[in-house]
């Protein structure tokens, strides 16, 4: 899948962006389709121009990052105003980037957005019954 190498950066705090793009490869083999932005002691401002740079490099117009009020969130937030087009998928999920990484949709943000729903639809909560 060449063609589709690089379609989303993954950004978040310390390794998650690495954690979750190794695991997209080891159960997929795609990870390439996905970018690791890893913020670890930046401010809001160096964390911006990390993604605008990566944004312009790479052509993609698709962030997953992992909190929703974090910070990478809210520099992707800026770039993305900034750059007038793409999307941010924030409270990324592993269900959520396989589902991306497999897509055979050519258009990456409608891909996000279809990611997105399979990623809010992978979480579920379980309790213990009672013996």
């Amino acid at each position: 899948m060449s063609d589709t190498a690089g379609r989303a950066l993954v950004a978040g705090h310390a390794d998650f962006a690495a954690g979750m793009i190794s695991a997209v490869q080891q159960i997929t083999g795609q990870g390439a389709v996905l970018i690791p932005i890893q913020v670890r002691d930046l401010c809001s401002d160096d964390i911006q121009q990390m993604l605008y740079q990566a944004m312009m490099t790479t052509g993609t117009r698709v962030i997953f990052t992992d909190l929703q009020a974090g910070s990478c969130t809210m520099a992707a937030r800026r770039v993305l105003r900034e750059i007038g087009e793409g999307v941010l998928v924030a409270g990324t999920n592993l269900p959520m980037l396989l589902d991306f990484a497999l897509s055979t949709n050519a258009n990456a943000v409608e891909a996000a957005a279809s990611a997105a729903e399979r990623g809010r639809g992978a979480v579920t909560v379980h309790t213990a019954s009672p013996a």
